[in-house]
C-alpha cells in the first residue's frame, strides 16, 4: 500500500513538472522573433499572402488558444505536424528517436561505471590527495562548455590522429550504428558531457555513507580498503548513485543537442536545432516536450529505483 501511494505521488508529481515545462515550452517558443510563415512564403510574398498563410497555420488566434489546442492534442499522443515540410511530428520521433536513445545509451554505460568507481574512490579518500584530483579533474570537466569538449576531441582524434570522422553521416537507408566509426566520437563526447556531476554526486553519496556509524563499527572491527568500501559502503551509496545516473541521463538529454548538431549526428537534438533554425515552432514544442518527457521518466524511475535501494525505505 506504501508502495502504491509513494509511486502514484512520484507520478503525480512527474506530470504536474512536464504540464508546467510544456507552458515554458510554448511560451518559450511563441516569443521567438518571427514565425514559420518567414521561411514559407519565401522572400517574394507580398503580405497579404503571409496574412493568409497565417491564417491556414492558426497563427492568427491567441496565444491562449492555441497553447490549449496544442496541450489537449498532445495528451492524446498527437503532437501537431511541422510547418516547414509538412512532417508529422511524432513521425520524426518515430524516425530519430532510436538513433539519440543509442547514443545516449552508449554514453550513459561507458559513463556509469566509471562516476560509481571515480565517485568511490573520491568519497572513501575524502580531503585526500586522489580526492582533490579527481575531484578537481570532475570540476575542471564539468566547467568546459560543452562544445569546447566536443572540438578538443575533435581536434585531437579526428584533425590530428585522423582515426575516426569529424562528422556522423549515416548510410543512406540506413541507422549511425551500421558504420559504429561514426559513433564514436559522439559517444565519448556526450559520455563526458555527464561524467563530471555523477561522479560528484556519487562522491557526496559515499562521503554521507562513510561518516555513518555503521561504516564506522566496520572500521572499528578492523575491516578497511577495498573491503570496506565494497561490502560497507558502495552497497548503501547504490540508492544515491542511482539517482546520480538518473541526473546524468536527464543531462545527456540537453547535452545531445549540441553534441549531435556539430557531428551532424540525425537524432533528435539535430533535428530540434534544424526547427528553431526555421521557425517550426509545432517541430520545436514537439520534440522539446519529448526531451522534457525522457529526462523526467529517467528521473522518475531513478527516484523509484532509489527508494526500493534504500535500506531506511524497505518498507515500501
Amino acid at each position: 500500500m506504501r508502495l502504491t501511494l509513494f509511486l502514484v505521488h512520484r507520478v503525480t508529481g512527474a506530470l504536474v513538472a512536464l504540464i508546467a515545462l510544456s507552458a515554458l515550452i510554448f511560451a518559450a517558443t511563441d516569443l521567438l522573433p518571427g514565425d514559420a510563415t518567414d521561411s514559407l512564403a519565401g522572400t517574394q510574398a507580398g503580405q497579404a499572402d503571409r496574412d493568409r498563410l497565417r491564417v491556414q497555420l492558426g497563427l492568427d488566434r491567441s496565444a491562449a488558444e492555441r497553447f490549449a489546442s496544442w496541450l489537449a492534442h498532445a495528451a492524446t499522443g498527437d503532437l501537431g505536424t511541422g510547418l516547414v515540410g509538412g512532417r508529422p511530428v511524432a513521425e520524426v520521433l518515430a524516425e530519430r528517436l532510436p538513433n539519440s536513445l543509442v547514443l545516449s545509451a552508449l554514453a550513459l554505460l561507458l559513463a556509469t561505471p566509471l562516476a560509481i568507481v571515480g565517485g568511490l574512490l573520491s568519497g572513501m579518500r575524502a580531503r585526500r590527495r586522489t580526492d582533490r584530483l579527481i575531484s578537481g579533474g570532475a570540476v575542471v570537466l564539468a566547467g568546459l562548455p560543452e562544445f569546447l569538449t566536443v572540438v578538443v576531441l575533435t581536434a585531437v582524434l579526428s584533425s590530428w590522429l585522423a582515426l575516426l570522422p569529424e562528422v556522423s553521416l549515416a548510410p543512406v537507408g540506413g541507422r549511425p550504428w551500421d558504420s559504429p566509426q561514426v559513433m564514436v566520437l559522439p559517444v565519448l563526447s556526450l559520455m563526458l558531457v555527464g561524467l563530471a556531476t555523477a561522479t560528484r554526486l556519487v562522491r557526496s553519496a559515499v562521503v554521507d555513507v562513510a561518516a555513518g556509524p555503521y561504516v564506522e563499527s566496520a572500521r572499528l572491527a578492523g575491516i578497511g580498503g577495498a573491503r570496506l568500501a565494497l561490502r560497507h559502503v558502495l552497497p548503501n551509496a547504490l540508492g544515491p548513485a542511482v539517482q546520480a545516473v538518473a541526473v546524468m541521463f536527464g543531462g545527456l538529454t540537453g547535452g545531445a543537442v549540441v553534441v549531435e548538431t556539430i557531428f551532424n549526428y540525425p537524432g533528435l537534438g539535430y533535428e530540434l536545432q534544424q526547427a528553431v533554425a526555421n521557425r517550426d515552432v509545432p517541430m520545436v514544442q514537439g520534440l522539446s516536450l519529448a526531451l522534457c518527457a525522457a529526462a523526467l521518466l529517467a528521473l522518475l524511475v531513478g527516484d523509484v529505483v532509489a527508494a526500493l535501494l534504500d535500506p531506511r525505505r524497505q518498507g515500501l
